[in-house]
């Protein structure tokens, strides 16, 4: 018969300061306002995914960026193919109508999307190709062909922009008339999966959730009188704070987990893709999952000490949730400003945009040849929007090692709100 082991002092507080997480998660997840806060934040991010999905769903139109579907000179016969096969653009009297054997007018919509960009072979300082024909024609000098001066005729040069004027040099007439409803679809729905990722998950829920369930774990249990019963175990108060959010993010993280990946689900089925999901998306969730997860455990431990502080620790938690905002604001148009180190929410979305560039290479490229727009036609659909939620990581590091410095620094964060915590509720007596 095999002896039981001795019970030592250690196991016995292991097991009395699991109680007090067990109590935790037991108590918020019997209150109304827990599935209140969980049933908004729901609801948020259905709404928000319905606008998604609808996106997708919707037909763009079709635009003709360089205009060779016109038929400037009323010959029946569209500028592109006048153009390719040498006739006069202006002149109804010269036309490939009049060739022996005499050639067919094409229908104008042969000339809209008839120089789609390679997005698939498209990579740092890539040439694009003459698709259609209409650079390298008769008539064209050889200075007209070889504009951008790299000694290839008939190219296109891309460079990666995310912030300030794309670089792109082309020799006119390439790639100038992509698809844009393939180019919205893809362009609308990486920043959507940003959009909701960054402002979604990270900032509301992860701030949100923690704000009006993790402030009064403390405080409520102090002006209760409650917590008598929790500080007559031999635990130390700072092992109480400690196991009392471990009790909270034992239904907050979990929580989290589903709305993500539900989302991520949603998106990757409906979003524009060659199988039937786009796994090339998971890293971005991934992302997006330990940014999120980082962020309520930083918010949590924040707002329980504002709690343990004042009675009213939600009033203090509103100012720095504002300072939050603004600093999310901030990695929009200066990822690399100091005063982000000074927030939580800057170390999480360089989680986010460190994931991001890992996991699609190309979205710098994508942003440059879209805000080009073909150089005629104004920057395509999705483009803008894109080249607002994708940033760069603003550490001038590369995307892992960012990421790793990032989530240190979160819970470092997070272990400096833990000890301020649990010095200042020693500090406290209880009502």
């Amino acid at each position: 018969m095999a002896k039981s082991q001795p019970t030592s002092i250690w196991r016995g507080l292991d097991r009395k300061a699991m109680a007090v997480a067990e109590f935790t998660f037991r108590q918020q997840r019997k209150r109304l306002s827990t599935w209140v806060v969980m049933g908004v934040g729901l609801l948020a991010m259905t709404v928000l995914t319905m606008f998604y999905v609808d996106a997708m769903s919707r037909s763009y139109e079709a635009i003709d960026q360089d205009g060779d579907s016109f038929d400037s000179d009323g010959d029946g016969y569209p500028d592109g193919q006048e153009r390719m096969l040498g006739t006069d653009l202006y002149s109804s009297f010269d036309h490939p109508g009049l060739f022996d054997p005499p050639v067919a007018p094409d229908d104008p919509s042969v000339w809209v999307n008839e120089d789609d960009i390679d997005w698939d072979n498209l990579a740092e300082g890539s040439y694009g190709v003459d698709d259609d024909g209409d650079c390298n024609v008769e008539g064209r000098t050889t200075s007209q062909k070889d504009a951008n001066r790299n000694g290839v005729a008939c190219d296109l040069v891309v460079t990666s922009s995310l912030f300030g004027e794309p670089i792109v040099n082309s020799d006119g007439y390439v790639d100038e008339d992509p698809d844009d409803e393939a180019y919205a679809k893809e362009a609308s729905h990486r920043a959507f999966v940003l959009a909701i990722g960054k402002f979604g998950f990270v900032f509301l829920l992860g701030i949100f959730v923690p704000l009006f369930m993790a402030t009064g774990l403390i405080r409520d249990e102090m002006t209760s009188g409650t917590m008598h019963f929790m500080l007559a175990k031999p635990i130390a108060r700072s092992e109480v704070f400690l196991y009392r959010i471990l009790g909270f993010l034992g239904l907050a993280w979990p929580y989290m987990v589903g709305m993500i990946a539900a989302v991520a689900m949603v998106t990757g089925l409906v979003g524009p893709s060659d199988g039937f999901y786009r796994f090339s998306d998971l890293g971005v969730w991934f992302a997006v999952l330990l940014a999120s997860l980082f962020a309520v455990l930083v918010y949590s431990m924040l707002f329980c000490l504002l709690g343990v502080m004042w009675k009213h620790g939600i009033v203090l938690a509103l100012p720095f949730a504002a300072w939050e905002l603004g600093m999310i604001l901030t990695t929009l148009g200066a990822p690399d400003a100091a005063i982000l180190r000074f927030s939580v929410i800057g170390w999480a979305m360089n989680v986010v945009d460190a994931g991001a560039a890992m996991a699609w290479t190309d979205t710098g490229l994508l942003v440059a040849t879209g805000m080009w727009g073909g150089g005629y036609g104004g920057p395509l659909e999705g483009a803008e929007a894109l080249n607002t939620f994708a940033s760069n990581t603003g550490l001038g590091l590369a995307p892992l090692p960012t990421m790793i410095l990032s989530l240190g620094v979160l819970l470092f964060q997070a272990a400096g709100c833990w000890l301020l915590g649990g010095a200042l509720f020693k500090s406290k007596e209880i009502d």
